[in-house]
């Protein structure tokens, strides 16, 4: 438990700092922990330090953490790549789903929502990086696929996902980041609520808050490296 203490005061320092370098309040920044391939003990440490924003990325992972921790205060968002068919193991689960990309999949959510008499919060993710390895719509094709969105009752869209160049190269990173705060900053007459940025993660969170990330999403940093597969 020592360790994780420790890491998470250094991550809620960095959080600080890069908030204080852009002149923001560190309020306007959350932590989500990543939580994959963590187990249920590791993350009841993490909450008994003060953490209760998590983001899982397997709905098989998602499904019994959930379950066992379901007495803490925690908020569980599902933040990786979605199939149709397992929608309804998350919906109910997550409070929010971060990784939307598809009309097929926003289908998926509306017929669970509406199933199980409920509605979800939802991001729209986005490719910024242009990397043909990741998931997300195209920016380009962002508009047109609010439009479809927003006649979904049961999805409230609270804002953009995405991840950062797989580059350590600052600019090309930040570009990145700055298209998605500009799609949020077109999009807000259309979602006035979509204010969300879930972006950044243990490397390069300092340059996703320059750019406007409301969201960190952070687990090597705090957990230490994932095994190999």
């Amino acid at each position: 438990m020592l360790n994780i203490k420790q890491n998470l005061i250094l991550i809620h320092d960095r959080i600080v700092a890069a908030c204080t370098a852009c002149d923001r309040s560190a309020d306007s920044v959350q932590l989500m922990l990543a939580t994959k391939t963590q187990s249920a003990d590791t993350l009841r440490q993490a909450v008994a330090c003060g953490e209760h924003l998590f983001g899982e990325n397997r709905v098989q992972e998602l499904v019994p953490k959930h379950d066992e921790l379901v007495e803490l205060p925690i908020t569980w968002h599902f933040i990786g790549h979605l199939q149709t068919n397992k929608v309804k193991d998350v919906v109910g689960r997550a409070s929010c789903i971060q990784s939307v990309d598809r009309i097929s999949l926003v289908e998926a959510i509306h017929h669970e929502c509406t199933k199980k008499q409920t509605i979800v919060d939802v991001m729209i993710e986005v490719n910024t990086s242009f990397e043909e390895s990741k998931h997300g719509l195209h920016p380009n094709d962002v508009p047109s696929f609010l439009d479809l969105i927003a006649s979904y009752a049961t999805l409230r869209v609270r804002g953009f996902m995405t991840i950062g160049a797989n580059v350590d190269d600052e600019a090309t990173v930040r570009k990145g980041f700055s298209i998605l705060r500009d799609l949020r900053e077109k999009s807000l007459h259309v979602l006035p609520e979509a204010t969300e940025l879930s972006m950044g993660m243990s490397h390069d969170l300092e340059w996703a808050i320059a750019e406007g990330a409301t969201i960190v999403r952070v687990g090597s940093a705090v957990f230490g490296q994932r095994p190999s597969a």
